[in-house]
């Protein structure tokens, strides 16, 4: 993946400080990802601490835009200050590719991590944004399931294997295939965050009860708690009476769990045939602005989150 270079102005948006500040720390016509993050180091302009959130991007239902979504929040992520960690669970490498890589170049992917128990440390591959790292996906994924089924502990294969690493990075994102297998079920087990992509349709509305009903089993099950859902609507078009009827009906039955923030899709075709997020498709489209939107918007909700949790630790 090839990053445009920043101007001054947007790097000083990204920061948060006047032009000035910027120039007087390093004065560049233009200034790469690797300058960016430069900066944040030298102006100490780091991001309000998360702790380690682990985030899954999942949705049983396809063509929810997901993996759009998905690489341009981990991307955008990474732009704010955040050390991120992307990793590629679908066998198609879609968010592999929508960084502008082929899985196929790789030779270790979280099918060596999980069944041949090499370390994930050796898997992860590096962007131009210094602090965001991925794990490619390809093909030979397609079989993990399968080489999964046998083994012990086999629903805590993937949360082990980010143990490892997990403090390195601020976010570790999972972008998840559209299917319910042991893969999923790992990266469910070893999430901390879920995030439901839908489109404004009854078919993905209808597709929530089983997801939600899978989410209800592992509570029971096996005792693992999801800290927060976040459903967010894809693709919205408030011109089209079904997409204002299926986001009434999704206000109506998930309140607690539906993001306000409505994304339309503006742009995300051209940025994925381009291999690049939407931030480095356009960056002032719609879509764009929407993403960062629904990034903040779940920001502020994770430090509602934590503030209430700090208070009832100082209050017991």
């Amino acid at each position: 993946m090839e990053l445009p270079a920043y101007n001054a102005k947007t790097i000083s948006e990204l920061l948060g400080v006047p032009s000035k500040a910027v120039r007087a720390a390093l004065d560049h016509e233009s200034y790469s990802g690797a300058d960016l993050w430069a900066l944040r180091k030298t102006l100490r302009l780091f991001p309000r601490a998360l702790g380690n959130r682990k985030q899954l991007f999942l949705n049983f239902k396809g063509g929810t835009g997901k993996t759009s979504l998905s690489t341009s929040y981990a991307y955008r992520l990474a732009e704010l200050g955040y050390r991120v960690l992307l990793l590629d669970l679908d066998s198609q490498g879609h968010a592999t590719k929508c960084l502008g890589y082929e899985g196929e170049d790789f030779e270790k992917t979280l099918l060596h991590v999980l069944v041949r128990k090499v370390p994930l440390s050796e898997a992860i591959q590096h962007t131009p944004l210094p602090n965001l790292d991925f794990v490619p996906s390809n093909l030979g994924m397609s079989t993990v399931d399968l080489a999964l089924m046998p083994m012990a502990g086999r629903e805590f294969k993937l949360r082990k294997a980010v143990e490892e690493v997990e403090s390195h990075y601020d976010v570790v994102v999972f972008d998840a295939p559209p299917s319910f297998g042991l893969l999923n079920l790992n990266a469910l087990m070893a999430a901390q965050d879920l995030f439901v992509p839908v489109l404004p349709d009854f078919l993905s509305f209808h597709g929530l009860k089983l997801l939600f009903e899978t989410v209800q089993s592992l509570e029971e099950d096996l005792n693992h708690v999801l800290d927060h859902v976040f459903i967010v609507v894809n693709a919205y078009n408030q011109t089209y009476k079904l997409a204002k009827e299926a986001l009434a009906a999704l206000r109506q039955h998930y309140p607690e769990y539906l993001l306000t923030t409505l994304v339309r899709c503006t742009k995300f075709a051209q940025a994925s045939s381009e291999g690049v997020p939407v931030f480095v498709a356009e960056r002032d489209s719609k879509g764009a602005h929407d993403v960062d939107a629904f990034l903040k918007e779940v920001l502020h909700r994770l430090e509602q989150a934590k503030a209430r949790a700090d208070a009832d630790a100082r209050a017991g």
